[in-house]
């Protein structure tokens, strides 16, 4: 490429004009960090010293020195919403949109804020309605996320079925996991009302959204089950293993029971060894020992134990074995092992839970959707041993 004179004379050029742009921003932040009271500077400094209440404080006294730090009105907001300072929150929320002159988009961003500090106060009706009052407006998408929300909580199910279709067109994200919860949550209140036909619709509802819901085959079953079909129930229930084969834990005990009122528990038992042959699991192995034990006999359920110990140690699968030692043991020697097995059994009791995949919540109990973090399908189904 050839050389061009000019260039030098505009290399000078090029350094002056960004050494003026320099001085200008420079200017521009000297006359700002001038205009802004020492108390915004105090706060940045307890928080460099992880003091936030004294930050805190000193910002608050900048919001009351400087009322145009809209900013700040909201970073405040936000921080007293995490902290649980709810009554702050709204307060702070509630003096925005009361402000005069606030820009329409400032005024939208605050009626959304105020909305989100009511629904973690619990307030679902308020909440309800900013939220509702924003489905008009740009805001329409985060409102309608928010609104599906308050309708869970509000456990009004045919709501939350709506506001997720429009969500899920509004934002393209699939919900069909969810929607086929809430038409189980429908479908439990049918059956609680008597009403086996009405919950089964709201069943083939689920799975019509979400042919992988493993909670509407289990259901399903439960209301074969009830009503005296075993077969049907065996049916849905062995449906899940072709869905996930780890929820197979949840139903085992429900596909055991029907066989056995069907009066084939052996083979139920058949079924439950190929089971735990192809996914061997702590909560498999505990039915297959009980009904081991009942249907085979002490011996075959030591070596059931011992074979899992080996495979998986663990103090439940040690209870078990020690409970199958007990069975034919020697008087001399029953009395030590019932307190071995005692304690044993006390811990791994204590120490078995359910945990939450998303937050960590653990539970003695399974649930479809966490009590902590409300995230739909993160529990384990399978129990673990951990910290009580």
């Amino acid at each position: 490429m050839e050389f061009e004179v000019w260039w030098l004379l505009a290399i000078p050029l090029f350094f002056a004009l960004g050494w003026l742009a320099a001085r200008v921003d420079i200017r521009q932040v000297v006359t700002e960090s001038r205009a802004l009271p020492n108390s915004y500077f105090r706060g940045l400094n307890f928080l460099l010293n992880e003091q936030p209440d004294k930050a805190i404080e000193a910002f608050l006294e900048v919001v009351k020195l400087e009322p145009e730090t809209i900013d700040l009105h909201f970073a405040l907001g936000g921080l007293f919403r995490r902290r649980g300072e709810l009554d702050r929150a709204i307060r702070m929320h509630e003096n925005l949109l009361e402000r005069e002159g606030l820009a329409e988009e400032q005024r939208l961003r605050a009626m959304s804020e105020l909305g989100q500090d009511y629904l973690k106060a619990g307030l679902l009706d308020r909440a309800e309605q900013v939220f509702t009052r924003l489905l008009e407006t740009p805001q329409h998408g985060q409102a309608r996320t928010f609104l599906l929300e308050i309708y869970v909580q509000e456990k009004d199910w045919q709501k939350a079925i709506d506001a997720a279709r429009v969500l899920e067109k509004d934002t393209s994200k699939p919900l069909n996991a969810e929607i086929a919860h809430f038409h189980c949550e429908l479908a439990l209140l049918e059956a609680a009302r008597g009403n086996p036909d009405a919950a089964a619709a709201q069943l083939r509802q689920a799975l019509a959204v979400n042919r992988q819901s493993v909670r509407a085959n289990l259901m399903a079953g439960d209301l074969d089950a009830a009503a005296g079909r075993h077969e049907a129930a065996i049916a849905d229930w062995r449906l899940v293993e072709t869905q996930s084969t780890a929820h197979m834990a949840l139903g085992v005990d429900r596909v055991l029971g029907s066989y056995r009122q069907l009066g084939r528990l052996a083979e139920g038992v058949q079924w439950l060894r190929a089971l735990y042959a192809r996914q061997p699991s702590p909560d498999l192995f505990n039915a297959l020992y009980l009904v081991v034990s009942e249907t085979e006999g002490a011996a075959a359920a030591r070596e059931l134990a011992r074979a899992e110990l080996r495979r998986n140690p663990s103090l439940r699968t040690l209870d078990r074995l020690l409970e199958a030692d007990l069975m034919d043991a020697p008087a001399a020697e029953r009395e030590l092992l019932q307190v071995e097995k005692g304690l044993v059994a006390a811990y791994s009791q204590r120490m078995m839970r359910y945990q939450c995949g998303s937050c960590g919540f653990k539970a003695k109990q399974f649930f479809w959707r966490c009590p902590a973090c409300g995230r739909w399908d993160s529990f384990d189904p399978e129990r673990r041993e951990g910290d009580g």
